[in-house]
């Protein structure tokens, strides 16, 4: 079973009932096993590989996800490209909770390195644009077709979690970024080694605790439900725009990355 492109349901987000004929696979890598068995269906003429971030219960913490399994087993489907969803903190007043994100840079504040090239070979790609900028063009376009407020870019910070910022960090953050979260960048950064396009579509549920109220996780997750169905639209008209042929920086990430 083979798959065209693959989304990645963060939390809030893991049911998708405009997928058809959904088959379950295992997929093995050398990476272990990823956060769930994937559900492989159909959509606007594409195979369409779903995967819950944190597991079918959401039982994974962001500390604990396996990006290198989840990332590797979705190349070895075939995907080319992946829609990612997350659940994010806003930094800036402007970025309002309720807002859908297309960040277009990040800062990677995670304690772990991320990457597929431990050693012999040696490679080093490039993430002067990390996230897949056709993909945000489409991401974009899907927006404004459909009438959902958005950001088309921003700044995402990420921290290795599970806790959310003292009041010191949140204030230092916002100097740096717009939205805060605890998972997407490692995907990113990976989904470049395979040669894969990544867009991220990010939902702000609530301001960080700069703004001097207490993240609230049950909050986190009552917005993240009503941005649900904003989510699932854009999805579901990016899976028609999207062309099978590639143009972007993505699909040539190795080609100079190597020694």
């Amino acid at each position: 079973m083979k798959a065209d492109v693959a989304i990645i349901g963060g939390t809030g987000v893991y049911d998708y009932d405009f997928i058809e004929e959904i088959e379950t696979v295992e997929i093995d890598t050398p990476f272990g096993n990823p956060s769930a068995r994937i559900k492989i269906g159909e959509y606007g003429g594409k195979k369409i590989a779903l995967l819950p971030r944190h597991g079918e219960k959401h039982t994974i913490p962001p500390h604990m996800i396996n990006h290198r399994a989840n990332i590797f087993a979705l190349h070895k489907l075939g995907a080319k490209r992946i829609i990612a969803t997350a659940a994010v903190g806003s930094l800036k007043e402007e970025f309002e909770p309720g807002d859908i994100v297309f960040p277009s840079q990040f800062i990677d504040m995670g304690k772990e390195v991320v990457t597929f090239y431990d050693g012999p070979q040696v490679m080093h790609v490039s993430l002067a644009d990390p996230f897949c900028p056709d993909m945000r063009y489409l991401m974009v376009k899907s927006a404004n077709s459909l009438g959902i407020k958005y950001q088309d870019k921003g700044t995402y910070i990420r921290v290795a979690g599970p806790r959310f910022s003292t009041r010191a960090e949140s204030k230092m953050f916002r100097q740096f970024a717009d939205i805060i979260g605890m998972t997407s960048i490692p995907e990113a950064v990976l989904a470049r080694e395979k040669e894969m396009c990544y867009g991220l579509i990010a939902a702000v549920t609530d301001y960080d605790v700069w703004a001097e109220k207490p993240v609230d996780a049950q909050e986190v997750v009552r917005v993240m439900k009503e941005n649900s169905e904003k989510i699932e639209k854009i999805i579901k008209d990016m899976l028609i725009r999207l062309p099978f042929e590639r143009n972007c920086i993505c699909a040539r990430a190795l080609e100079n990355a190597g020694f």
